[in-house]
């Protein structure tokens, strides 16, 4: 049984808002799956229905194999949940914070717990800290050891390195890897590609609907490849699509005579296709 089921998934707002238009995706256990999308695409209300934060208007979820809704007390029990925003108590130093949520768990050996998700994030020396006195990426990591203090069987991560500088992304997808290795599923929305391309698969909603879903490598040879040939005092540009074929193919035009002194090739980025793939479905 797949981790995440979706099925015809909708939710409206009123007569004139459709936030969910029919998601129809799933989600292998252990894997790191990626959301993308513009703003108001539906990806944190897509969140929020699988957690049972938010009632759907049609179609059906299984998270785990439990309805978000009807089994609610036991799927909060399995999954850990980050929203993009962090939701902290700050006047309470760190630690009692994670400590806060992990007894909403019902965790056993509470205080030593605590002190270890604190530590997978790094912050364990910031432990004491109130905190308001922590930086916006600091509060994110403590945000993450929140959720991650009753060692949830899979994760929903909302925009989880939103506004936090690269270096610090860079700890936050090796702590996903390593979840990930430890046999979690993980489920993150983002808007930024180069991490997208980090995920095991990527789907890109649009509109509330699921336009393309597949391995991000597979999803670049959707794009196209810009190939410069310098022959002698030539130059010829051509456009070709982004398989390794297209460019095989390209290349046999030339025959790789000794006279081609340079070949480059400019291929598009995971944004600048998913940009042409959401164009495409408008």
């Amino acid at each position: 049984m797949d981790a995440i089921e979706v099925e015809g998934l909708e939710k409206r707002y009123g007569k004139k808002v459709q936030a969910l238009g029919g998601v129809d995706l799933s989600v292998g256990r252990g894997e790191v799956f990626g959301l993308v999308g513009p703003n108001g695409a539906g990806k944190t209300t897509l969140i929020k229905a699988l957690v049972g934060a938010l009632r759907p208007s049609g179609g059906r979820a299984r998270v785990l194999g439990l309805d978000p809704l009807k089994d609610r007390p036991e799927l909060r029990r399995r999954i850990g949940y980050m929203p993009q925003s962090p939701v902290l108590y700050d006047d309470l130093p760190a630690l009692e914070n994670v400590e806060f949520f992990g007894a909403a768990h019902g965790v056993r050996g509470l205080r030593e717990r605590a002190r270890e998700a604190l530590r997978f994030v790094e912050l364990e020396e910031r432990a004491n800290d109130p905190v308001h006195t922590l930086s916006g990426g600091m509060k994110n990591r403590v945000s993450l050891a929140c959720a991650l203090v009753h060692r949830p069987e899979m994760l929903f991560l909302d925009e989880p390195t939103a506004g936090v500088d690269p270096r610090l992304r860079s700890r936050f997808w090796a702590a996903f890897r390593e979840l990930a290795r430890g046999g979690a599923t993980l489920f993150i929305t983002t808007h930024l590609m180069d991490e997208a391309i980090l995920c095991d698969r990527v789907a890109v909603l649009r509109q509330g609907r699921v336009v393309v879903c597949d391995e991000p490598r597979e999803i670049l040879q959707r794009g196209r490849t810009r190939l410069l040939v310098r022959e002698d005092e030539r130059e010829e540009e051509r456009i070709i699509g982004g398989r390794a074929e297209d460019l095989a193919e390209a290349l046999h035009a030339y025959g790789l005579r000794e006279s081609v002194s340079a070949v480059s090739v400019e291929a598009d980025s995971l944004e600048q296709v998913v940009l042409s793939i959401i164009g495409e479905e408008a």
